[in-house]
This record gives structure tokens, C-alpha cells and sequence, in this order.
């Protein structure tokens, strides 16, 4: 791996304002603010997979949309390869774009229904002026299925999407997001809506690609058990900060955060003899546009003292653990 990560998040702040009132803006009422992402810092290295699990509305997709700049951040910063993102210009950023690609979370919306499988995974070429010929497009869009895992590709060339399983559509997004040869995969859930006999070989294809190249994944789920296998390392959000990052493995088996304890909880073992009681967090996620005052998680947290409502932690390397890398924001940790 390089010295230079390919992608650094530093202090990222993502704010979205609150539609005020007719009677608001004659009252002259102070502007509100989701604050979907609130200071998210981490670094991804080429050949790495870092997943980002949280649970709904934590500010996953947020990060990513701020990452490739579908949606302006308010402050921080994002480096890719080095290059600080967040200042460039519509202009300047468009060659950088086809290095960023993203894999939604619906196969089923991601394809025109009006396009063939061919067309879908050329039009990104057309978009960025690469590929040269007619001819030479068509061996780059065979390439990219077949790396995709559509093999023999020339059997998918004529096909609409609705001809297509829904693992198949998500391939031809994948290969669509390839056929530019991209450094960074951004995937928002990417096996979520399919079938669980599919899922599994959508994320080995994911793992391969990172593993056969330099192409980096920053791979957005809720599911524990999918980011254990397999992710590198685990950042675990919630409400617009990262609470626990670190190695895969030792998130998994040595959480800090009691949070991610109580994530890990509801994930069922393998073993079905195993039993494990379900750690419940009591009440509902506090707004966003309302952050609690100091440790945004001590609403719900099982083992909340009082210092936890005065003092905001940081992510630090907490008492019982020997991984490096692995961090907790945790006053009791």
C-alpha cells in the first residue's frame, strides 16, 4: 500500500436547513440545521474495505453523498490521492468523478428500463468521453460484465433490465461503475434488496475487486455480520459521528462502545445452540436538528452516568484494547 491513503476524511461537517414557515420567516425565527454528519474523520488505503455501519438515519449515506460531492459540506475535508476535493470547481471536478463511483442500493432503480445492458454500461464512457469507437466501447463494456461476474457477457448485450435477476441488474451497475476504472467504490448497501442467496456472491465479487487491484471500498451497511467478514476495519456511527472504529475482527469481538455492544447483540450466531440476550436500547434516536448536549448517545445508553450528559467524548484508544486502530468514543471505556 501507498504512503498516501487514497481517501482522507478529516472533520467532515454535512448540515442540511430546515424549511422554515411562512410564520417563521415573518417572526424572523433562527434557521434550524439537521446535523447528518457532525465531525466523521477516518482514512481508507487502496486494496482496503472499510465498512460504515449504523442504523437508519445515523449519516451513512450522507458521508458518502458529501464524499463524492452530490451534496456540499459545510466543513472538513476530503482528500482523494492527495487532492483536497471539498474547494474544487463543477469544472475541476469532473475528470476527478469517474475515480469515485458509487453502487446504490436498488438494482431495480439504478437501470433505465428504456436501455439495453449494453447501453447502460457504455453510457458512463459516452458521459466522460472515453472509449474512443464504437467497436472499442463494446470491448471495454464485454470487459467490465465480465468482471462483474456476467460471463459469457455477449449473452446480456440485447437484454433490458426487466429481463434481468435482480442480482444481474445489480452486476450490470457494477460493471457500469468499472468500465470507468475507478480508485474508489462507494457501495450503499449493495446487497440489502436482493435475495439472501444472492447476497453472498455480490459481496465476494466486491472483495475480489479490491483484493485483484488498488480499488478501494467504502462499503455502507447495517448488517454486523456482513462488515466482520468481510470488511478490514468497522466504523460504527450514530447520529452524525463515528462512535467505534478499528480493526474488523476486534469490533467484533471486543466492542468498547456500548452501542456497539448492543448492535452486535441482535446479530444471530451461527451456532444455534448459542444463546445471547438481546441488548433493547430503550426510546427512539433524539433528532438531529436537537443533538443532545454532551455524549450524544447517553439518551439510550444502558450505562450512562451523569459526567456522560455534561462531556462530549473523543475517539480514543480505550483501556482494554491491544488492537491498533481500534478506538472508542466512550467516557467509560
Amino acid at each position: 500500500m501507498s504512503e498516501t491513503p487514497l481517501l482522507e476524511v478529516d472533520r467532515l461537517v454535512t448540515r442540511y436547513p430546515v424549511r422554515r414557515s411562512l410564520t417563521g420567516r415573518l417572526a424572523r425565527e433562527p434557521r434550524l440545521w439537521v446535523h447528518a454528519v457532525d465531525g466523521v474523520s477516518f482514512s481508507l488505503a487502496r486494496g482496503e474495505m472499510l465498512a460504515l455501519v449504523g442504523e437508519s438515519g445515523c449519516g451513512k449515506t450522507s458521508t458518502a453523498q458529501t464524499i463524492l460531492r452530490m451534496v456540499d459540506s459545510t466543513s472538513g475535508s476530503i482528500r482523494l490521492n492527495g487532492t483536497d476535493l471539498t474547494g474544487l470547481s463543477a469544472q475541476r471536478m469532473r475528470p476527478l468523478r469517474r475515480k469515485l463511483q458509487m453502487i446504490y442500493q436498488d438494482p431495480y432503480e439504478s437501470l433505465d428500463p428504456r436501455f439495453r445492458v449494453q447501453e447502460a454500461v457504455a453510457e458512463p464512457m459516452l458521459v466522460h468521453g472515453i472509449g474512443g469507437s464504437r467497436a472499442e466501447r463494446r470491448d471495454l463494456v464485454i470487459d467490465a460484465l465480465e468482471r462483474a461476474g456476467l460471463a459469457p457477457a455477449e449473452q446480456f448485450l440485447e437484454r433490458y433490465p426487466h429481463e434481468l435477476s435482480g442480482g444481474q441488474r445489480q452486476r450490470v451497475t457494477i460493471a457500469a461503475a468499472l468500465v470507468l476504472g475507478p480508485d474508489l467504490l462507494l457501495a450503499d448497501e449493495p446487497v440489502s434488496m436482493l435475495d439472501v442467496s444472492v447476497r453472498a456472491g455480490v459481496l465476494s465479487l466486491l472483495d475480489g475487486l479490491r483484493r485483484d487491484g488498488d480499488m478501494g471500498i467504502l462499503m455502507i451497511t447495517h448488517d454486523l455480520s456482513t462488515a466482520a467478514h468481510f470488511a478490514d476495519r468497522i466504523a460504527v456511527m450514530y447520529l452524525g459521528r463515528i462512535v467505534e472504529q478499528g480493526p474488523a475482527q476486534d469490533v467484533v469481538r471486543n466492542p468498547q462502545h456500548p452501542y456497539t455492544r448492543a448492535l452486535l447483540s441482535v446479530v444471530p450466531h451461527r451456532d444455534p445452540r448459542k444463546r445471547s440476550t438481546p441488548q433493547i436500547l430503550q426510546g427512539e434516536t433524539p433528532n438531529p436538528v436537537d443533538v443532545p448536549p454532551g455524549c450524544r448517545f447517553h439518551p439510550r445508553c444502558p450505562i450512562a452516568e451523569a459526567g456522560c450528559s455534561r462531556e462530549d467524548p473523543v475517539l480514543r484508544p480505550p483501556a482494554a484494547v491491544v488492537a491498533a486502530g481500534h478506538e472508542a468514543a466512550c467516557l467509560l471505556a
